[in-house]
């Protein structure tokens, strides 16, 4: 008889986020990924006006948009399905290859816009996947009472990426033109991925553990979503299988069993777990949720009517104020620094108080300073507002993102994060162009106006549902 001998599983840190190394390891990962990605569309952007007319260059800087909305809702199936981390690793490789190999072409020809646009159409794809396993993997790196400083903190991230990678994709363009951008956006990237495997996952509950309580109604147990097992397993799984197996137990993995029936009752055909099941499974867990399912409404407001005002609207805005180009940079610099300043607070105190109402209050208060925006003659009045909107909307999205993070069930958060970024990544950017007739036909003011309503309308939904309202942060 042999004693299998099973390997502790990672503990949570004892510290807070900041000062694991595990958790750093990520971040570090996931902000070489992120410049990466700000130097890869800097040099596809160059690359497309270089090879075509503007209107082919704004048809290949848009053509990754189509398969990332499409396909997003089943890359969050295929994050819980195989495991966050496993699918993040393969995405940035995938997404490394590609363009190297596209940086190798134009080293020694001139392709033109069909092998740029089939590299946008390939990141779209591998977007639709990525984002949602970059979402569920902060879950697997750190304990749940630090899922908010560790929002605060990919923050600060993404602000980060914002600030470096452009210039970093300009330098590569002035160097070597758009071929060395390309590599050096494919090295990015490539450092991402040995960083990641260094990550170790953590032991993480079982579905429909902690937050069985928050969900209105339950799946019948045929159509459970995958199951966590309580059994302590190897570093880098929950449950002592390979990354994203299912767990030993497990009701709904690819090769579910059902459970053994009583002698002499009827047998129970097996029914395994199939990518549709596990999608319609994910979407009923959502509309369930009695936090989940309004802050995703409210997630969705706001963005709706953030985006447009804040991008296209403000050019416009400018333009029609005779700030110029300058001032414009000036506006969205201000909002940069206050977006950063919400999350580098998130990140320092790790939680707010009464994060449900805080989020919606913020919410309201960033639709009011956007509603202002509009109104206000100068440049350095709007420096001002900018600057609080960045404040407001950050400190809203921050915590909106932190309770999605600590109230989804993790077996679950694949497909929450899929969700979520549908609306985000798919819908709101749709507001651009709408936003851009709207003030042709109407003017700023009103456009502005209107946008600060449904931004607003998010923050009502957060105050008016109790449990969101009075939903709070583990501490």
């Amino acid at each position: 008889m042999t004693t299998t001998v099973i390997p502790p599983a990672v503990r949570p840190p004892a510290g807070p986020a900041h000062r694991d190394g595990n958790v750093l390891r990520w971040l570090g990962a996931y902000t070489a990924s992120m410049i990466g990605d700000n130097v890869f569309y800097i040099a596809l952007s160059w690359a497309a006006v270089r090879s075509g007319t503007p209107s082919q260059a704004g048809l290949v800087m848009a053509v990754s948009a189509v398969p990332r909305a499409l396909l997003m809702l089943g890359g969050g199936v295929v994050a819980d399905r195989f495991g966050p981390r496993r699918v993040v690793i393969g995405s940035d490789a995938v997404r490394c290859a590609a363009v190297l190999t596209v940086a190798a072409l134009l080293f020694v020809a001139h392709p033109g816009l069909w092998l740029l646009a089939l590299l946008a159409v390939v990141f779209g794809i591998v977007d639709a996947v990525f984002m949602p396993a970059v979402g569920a993997l902060p879950a697997r790196v750190t304990g749940r009472d630090q899922l908010a400083r560790v929002q605060g903190m990919r923050g600060l991230a993404v602000r980060f990426a914002n600030v470096v990678g452009a210039p970093l994709g300009g330098l590569g363009v002035a160097l070597g033109g758009s071929a060395t951008a390309f590599a050096l956006a494919g090295l990015l990237i490539a450092v991402s991925v040995p960083l990641l495997i260094s990550v170790r996952m953590r032991e993480t509950p079982p579905a429909g553990g902690a937050n069985t309580a928050n969900t209105a109604n339950t799946a019948n147990t045929a159509d459970a979503a995958p199951a966590g097992a309580e059994a302590v397993g190897p570093p880098g799984d929950p449950d002592g299988s390979p990354d994203g197996a299912p767990a030993r137990g497990d009701a709904s993995g690819p090769h579910a069993r059902v459970p053994d029936v009583e002698d002499g009752a009827a047998a129970v055909p097996e029914r395994p777990a199939t990518a549709w099941r596990d999608l319609r499974d994910g979407l009923r867990y959502i509309r369930g949720h009695r936090v989940l399912a309004p802050l995703i409404v409210t997630i969705a407001l706001g963005d709706l009517g953030f985006v447009g005002p804040l991008n296209v609207g403000l050019a416009l805005l400018a333009d029609r104020r005779g700030w110029g180009a300058s001032g414009m940079g000036l506006v969205v610099a201000a909002f940069g620094a206050g977006a950063g300043a919400a999350a580098l607070l998130l990140a320092w105190r790790g939680t707010l108080p009464r994060a449900g109402s805080a989020g919606a209050a913020a919410l309201l208060g960033g639709s009011v300073a956007i509603g202002a925006l509009a109104q206000v003659p100068g440049v350095g009045a709007a420096v001002g507002v900018a600057l609080a909107i960045g404040l407001l909307a950050g400190l809203s999205g921050a915590l909106c993102g932190a309770l999605l993070q600590t109230q989804s069930d993790p077996a679950y958060l694949g497909r929450v994060t899929a969700v979520a970024g549908i609306v985000s990544l798919g819908l709101a950017p749709l507001s651009m162009p709408l936003t851009a007739a709207a003030i042709g036909w109407w003017g700023t003011g009103p456009v502005f106006a209107g946008s600060a309503v449904v931004c607003g309308l998010g923050g009502v939904v957060a105050l008016a549902v109790r449990d969101l309202r009075r939903a709070e942060l583990p501490r």
